[in-house]
């Protein structure tokens, strides 16, 4: 690799990776929902969801 591909490679890499840092903080430090304010989840969420569901491999 010659000299301006690595430099054009590292810049690449610093504003791909520099975005996704900064919209990972920029969310958490000013999140739309406050998680203290979420009513409390079911110790099972998953059957506690489907249990009123058919199964989805049944006819019935």
């Amino acid at each position: 690799m010659t000299g301006p591909a690595i430099a054009l490679l590292v810049v690449a890499i610093l504003l791909v990776w520099g975005g996704l840092v900064g919209s990972i903080s920029f969310l958490r430090a000013r999140a739309e929902v406050d998680p203290t304010s979420l009513p409390p989840l079911p110790d099972d969420l998953e059957d506690a969801v489907r249990q009123d569901q058919p199964h989805p491999m049944r006819d019935t």
